[in-house]
């Protein structure tokens, strides 16, 4: 079966610094892919690079389709939905509002409605706040609307920056459950970037790690995670 995403000889700069050295990562329909690395290793950029937000060669295939440079609306329509590091609600639209506009694309107001039901079942945080601004929420509860106004697109891939970033462990953890959920059920593949080797290998079926903007190790999560470099590395101290 041919792979969901292939990059191939990615490379990356921002002005005359290099971020990416040719690298090569591809994810499987319906799997979910980490990149584990180092702050300023280069996973953030290849998001990004991913999504047409900065300059970048080599070949980007996304379902059979060279999408190298194509614009976030272009890959919206798609079926790719990108969450930044940020989190990056409008906090003066209403929680409700944030995912109505995570649906703007569609037509079908019952299929939409219906998708807002079904954040609420994923997020049920989310239902209670429904009528509050986006900016009053706690940090993550920003985090989970974000993942679920993505969702309101219903992509076939989802990449995420982040998502642990400044949240407190049982949230952390909550979300992470909540992820793993929405790839099992709803099939949606998942490409993460996270500092929390963790819970990210625990969460991914594929791992590749990323060094000063080369891969220096891939291969199924229960091998990388098994790599003594790797928890030495990115395991040794965390919970």
């Amino acid at each position: 079966m041919s792979h969901l995403l292939e990059v191939r000889q990615l490379i990356a700069s921002y002005g005359r610094v290099q971020a990416l050295y040719g690298i090569n990562f591809s994810l499987d329909h319906g799997s979910v892919t980490t990149l584990l690395g180092a702050n300023g290793a280069g996973k953030t950029t290849a998001l990004r690079a991913i999504c047409g937000m900065l300059r970048a060669s080599g070949e980007i295939v996304f379902d059979g389709k060279p999408i190298a440079g194509q614009a976030t609306e272009t890959l919206a329509r798609l079926g790719i939905a990108h969450v930044p590091q940020g989190r990056g609600t409008f906090i003066t639209m209403t929680v409700e509002e944030n995912l109505q506009l995570g649906a703007v694309s569609r037509r079908s107001r019952a299929e939409i409605a219906a998708d807002i039901d079904r954040m609420y079942t994923h997020f049920p945080v989310l239902k209670r706040r429904c009528r509050q601004q986006a900016g009053t929420l706690s940090g993550g509860e920003q985090q989970m609307l974000a993942v679920a106004r993505a969702l309101m697109l219903r992509p076939k891939l989802m990449l995420l920056d982040e998502p642990s970033f400044g949240l407190a462990p049982l949230i952390v953890r909550e979300l992470f459950a909540i992820l793993g959920d929405v790839n099992r059920t709803q099939k949606v593949s998942i490409l993460l970037v996270e500092q929390n080797a963790r819970l990210a290998l625990e969460l991914a079926d594929q791992a590749y790690v990323i060094e000063t903007g080369r891969i220096v190790m891939s291969g199924p999560s229960k091998e990388v995670a098994g790599s003594e470099e790797v928890r030495r590395s990115y395991l040794g101290h965390q919970e």
